[in-house]
């Protein structure tokens, strides 16, 4: 959860350094794609621990 939370805040600040800054749009770029992949694999490790196991 810790990396998850970091990897939103990366996203963010490459963003908004990619908006401020002229000519650093690249980085918006790489904080929308930091955040897309994050949330992708949170939601797949979330689906994964969401399944309920047979009881032996």
């Amino acid at each position: 959860m810790a990396i998850f939370l970091f990897l939103i805040l990366v996203a963010i600040i490459l963003g908004l350094i990619g908006v401020v800054a002229e000519g650093l749009m690249f980085l918006l770029v790489i904080g929308i794609i930091v955040l897309v992949v994050d949330v992708v694999f949170y939601a797949v490790r979330w689906i994964r621990r969401g399944r309920s196991r047979p009881l032996r």
